[in-house]
């Protein structure tokens, strides 16, 4: 045999493990997305335990719809609160910014926020700061998540 018939299948193999190793990598598993199944409603609870482990008190789940905007009223240090919880697969806009913002208005609160399960959309974090609310978006609700394992 000739040496190009050497380089042909020393090529073959090379390409073959590559092929192998790149599709064993890709049957590895992901890491489980606490959120992956969660509906609407059942992060809002999870949001509600989220608060009170950070010492809020007086923790209320506002009823489903017809909320004004606010899915938890919350106090701390004499600090009434009230988050809008927002568990979307993609980003969120300004529109969770504006129904926070109302909420804060119809509830009387000092103080309102929105959580999210993922991450702001630039003009909402504009927003945000312009209307004066806070946002937590996925990084700080993530490492709560992983501080109680």
């Amino acid at each position: 045999m000739d040496e190009r018939w050497y380089l042909i299948i020393a090529l073959l193999i090379a390409v073959a493990l590559f092929l192998i190793l790149w599709g064993l990598r890709r049957m590895r598993p992901k890491a489980a997305d606490p959120y992956e199944d969660m509906e609407g409603r059942d992060f809002e609870f999870y949001c509600a335990e989220l608060l009170k482990r950070r010492g809020f008190i007086g923790v209320e789940v506002t009823k489903g719809s017809g909320d004004f905007g606010i899915d938890i009223l919350a106090e701390k240090d004499g600090i009434t609160y009230g988050f809008q919880c927002k568990c979307y697969d993609t980003v969120v806009g300004v529109h969770a910014v504006q129904e926070a913002y109302a909420g804060r208005d119809y509830y009387d609160l000092m103080v309102a926020g929105v959580i999210t399960n993922q991450y702001f959309t630039e003009p909402a974090v504009k927003a945000a700061k312009k209307l004066k609310i806070m946002l937590w978006d996925r990084d700080y609700i993530d490492e709560d998540y992983f501080d109680k394992e």
